[in-house]
């Protein structure tokens, strides 16, 4: 029924040079309040918006989730249907900001050690000690450890933007033995269905092989 909406969603998103995973979930939210409303794509207003949120916080909806809500309706509203869009009538929602719980070495130990496959643990600890998102741990190359610089490039992270975030000893420890337990790969450190594998020559000249985990 709203079809031909959602493609238009799709080719603004593309236009916009916006990721394929974003554009999914701005589909699918937009999908989700298009069928909520029960009305022609055209004759929405920010008024139904406002009602919509609201309504689905009631439900349990969080406020970050709300958030993600009014970023997909706002562009397609903005790109698509070419709606003035009111932020006062549509405000963000105030989201809380409690501190985060704080493992001690012990907890993170137990933890850890609790994972038995290599991999995984190996891509446990690299989030935990350098921060990344699981999005980008799964697409770490061989080239992107860097072990003079004691650093791990990120790539093409949110927002396309790149950025470098710190390798631990202990870190770069495991992500040895794992390099070493699969055959020492030279592309994709942590292949997966989502990422399979790339040619590590696509990649040549990102970074020296001496400078990488392993030796030469």
């Amino acid at each position: 029924m709203y079809e031909k909406y959602l493609l238009q969603l799709e080719e603004a998103g593309k236009i916009r040079n916006l990721k394929e995973r974003s554009i999914n979930c701005y589909k699918n939210y937009v999908s989700y309040f298009l069928n909520y409303m029960g009305k022609n794509p055209e004759e929405l207003t920010c008024q139904d918006v406002r009602d919509f949120l609201p309504a689905k916080k009631d439900n349990g909806l969080k406020a970050t989730t709300s958030n993600l809500y009014n970023s997909a309706i706002r562009f397609f509203c903005r790109n698509v249907l070419y709606i003035l869009w009111d932020d006062i009538t549509v405000p963000c929602m105030l989201i809380e900001h409690k501190l985060p719980v704080v493992l001690s070495v012990d907890e993170i130990d137990r933890l850890l050690n609790a994972t038995d496959d290599l991999k995984y643990k190996t891509m446990f600890a690299t989030m935990y000690s350098s921060g990344m998102r699981v999005s980008e741990v799964i697409h770490l190359h061989y080239g992107d450890i860097s072990r003079t610089n004691m650093q791990i490039h990120i790539r093409d992270a949110k927002n396309r933007m790149d950025r470098y975030t710190i390798l631990s000893k202990r870190n770069l420890a495991l992500l040895t033995e794992y390099w070493f337990a699969c055959g020492k790969p030279r592309d994709i450190l942590f292949p997966n269905k989502f990422t399979g594998g790339i040619p590590y020559s696509f990649f040549r000249g990102t970074a020296k092989y001496s400078d990488t985990i392993g030796t030469p």
